[in-house]
């Protein structure tokens, strides 16, 4: 095992019985989030995503339009790699479970468990929701016995034998997993969540399907295949391997393992904080460190998905406003972790009273009184010059420190807040010391000081909020006289280190300012039909 210190996440494996939506593109972003602010503290990080690929749910749609079912999947894939580009993720890897490599990683786990004694035969009688690929309690069942989950689909009644994984047998570990460690599911409120379902006694569950063709076959026995969730699991510990190394479990955990953060939609988190670390304790792999579910996107107050039909059109929106737009507006207006309300008119107010207006403005209004006032130069002045009672500074100090909690516990909409706190004050600093009025009265030692002050403001502004803007943060740092590209992950984390650059103080006057341009056009909101 390497000492490095990694960080190793994962977004969910994505299921392609249709094309991506804004709810598949919500944790992707925040993962993205995760994964560059990581780079930028210097440790070394693998992005994981990629697609779920088997499953009946895959064969009755592949049928639906008359292909095979690889057919189908190698159809939809593309789609799901375009969007993540659009969006500007930079994930690392992206594993498809239809992969040659991820059948040796199923049959070799499988493999494990089996010997452990941890699966059996039997018979498996009950609900079972297609949508969601999984056996339901009838008093969750809605009336007409609808999914709770997918509530325009009637659950399918089961009567057949399937091979079954012990949970039951692990119980105890998982309810003395949840105590010791008691950040492992995350926010509390699906912890709780968790706990109350554990608590009520776990079941053994089938994992294996009979009269189903797609997917891998049981290794001991080829007429049932595996169970979607359990070969699907696994694709996160396929994904670890390096892509040159045979495909074992050996390889896969000689890096990356523990996977540090798991992110979820809330609507699988007892596949991730119940069945999975149990699979995982009877493999003797270790367990993940965390496991956060978000709460649902919502439109018209209903769950975004694509079996309500009732989806916003990433790509759509990507192409209207840019990444940088989309991906600001839901995670600074959403508290990750709780549900969120998409609205057309409430993202372009934010939007442009955030970017246009505080932070683009801020910008424009200093470089052109830089240009006027101090010849175009950065102000001579240093950091040592501004006293930490000035207002911006003052701010500044322990903003680094506050952002990077906000950061590492995914409170993202704390982040921005935070960030836009002193983005605020400069506005008004500006407004109240009237640099062009200290310019009149011959106060230039005044006047560039109120102007480093904001500048540099600006500059630590834009580095914290790099994560999760890195095109609009790139174009302030290089109006600002910095050669970084916040894209280039490593020469990002190399060139502005997070110990120095989140810092309040390292504009210097001896940088040579670029061509000042509008960071973010404001936007017009769409006309009326």
């Amino acid at each position: 095992m390497d000492t490095e210190k990694t960080f190793a996440l994962t977004t969910p494996l994505y299921y392609v019985n249709d094309l991506p939506h804004m709810g598949s593109a919500y944790p992707t972003i925040a993962a993205d989030v995760v994964a560059r602010f990581q780079r930028l503290l210097g440790n070394p990080v693998l992005l994981i995503t990629g697609t779920d690929e088997h499953g009946l749910k895959i064969q009755r749609a592949a049928e639906s339009k008359g292909l095979n079912p690889q057919e189908y999947c190698d159809g939809i894939v593309p789609s799901f790699v375009l969007l993540w580009e659009l969006l500007n993720i930079q994930y690392d890897r992206f594993i498809r479970t239809t992969d040659p490599r991820h059948e040796a990683i199923v049959k070799e786990f499988f493999q494990r468990v089996w010997d452990r004694g941890d699966i059996y035969q039997g018979q498996q009688k009950g609900w079972y929701c297609v949508s969601c690929e999984e056996f339901k309690e009838e008093r969750d069942l809605l009336e007409k016995h609808r999914c709770p989950i997918h509530t325009n689909k009637e659950v399918e009644w089961r009567d057949e034998q399937n091979y079954f994984f012990r949970l039951s047998k692990y119980q105890n570990q998982l309810q003395e997993l949840y105590q010791s460690r008691p950040d492992f599911i995350q926010p509390e409120s699906r912890r709780n969540e968790v706990l109350n379902f554990v608590n009520q006694g776990l079941q053994d569950f089938s994992i294996s399907r009979v009269n189903l063709d797609w997917g891998f076959a049981v290794p001991v026995d080829p007429k049932q295949t595996l169970y979607v969730w359990f070969d699907a699991l696994l694709g996160y510990i396929t994904a670890l391997n390096a892509k040159d190394a045979e495909s074992t479990l050996e390889n896969a955990l000689k890096k990356w393992m523990p996977i540090n953060l798991h992110l979820i939609g809330k609507d699988i988190l007892r596949f991730h904080a119940v069945y999975w670390p149990a699979m995982l304790m009877s493999a003797n792999l270790p367990l993940p460190e965390r496991v956060f579910g978000h709460g649902f996107l919502t439109k018209d107050n209903q769950k975004m998905g694509k079996t309500l039909g009732n989806t916003l059109d990433p790509v759509a929106l990507v192409k209207t406003y840019g990444a940088d737009s989309v991906r600001y507006y839901f995670l600074k207006e959403i508290e990750f972790g709780k549900d969120g309300d998409f609205n057309e008119v409430r993202f372009i107010n934010v939007l442009n009273a955030d970017l246009a207006n505080d932070l683009g403005n801020l910008l424009n209004r200093n470089l052109g009184m830089v240009k006027k006032y101090c010849g175009g130069n950065v102000p001579q002045i240093t950091n040592e010059e501004i006293t930490d009672e000035n207002p911006l500074k003052a701010i500044g100090l322990n903003l680094g420190e506050k952002v990077k909690n906000a950061y590492c516990t995914l409170a993202f909409n704390q982040a921005c807040e935070s960030i836009l706190t002193l983005v605020r004050a400069s506005n008004k600093f500006i407004d109240e010391q009237a640099p062009w009025t200290l310019y009149k009265q011959g106060q230039q030692q005044a006047v560039e000081q109120t102007l480093y002050a904001v500048l540099e403001s600006v500059r630590l502004a834009a580095y914290l909020l790099s994560p999760i803007i890195p095109d609009i943060s790139s174009d302030i740092y290089e109006q600002l006289g910095f050669q970084i590209n916040f894209n280039q992950q490593i020469e990002s984390s190399t060139a502005a280190p997070f110990a120095i650059h989140s810092t309040w103080g390292v504009l210097s006057s001896e940088q040579k300012l670029g061509t000042p341009k509008p960071i973010f056009k404001r936007i017009e909101p769409p006309e009326n039909d």
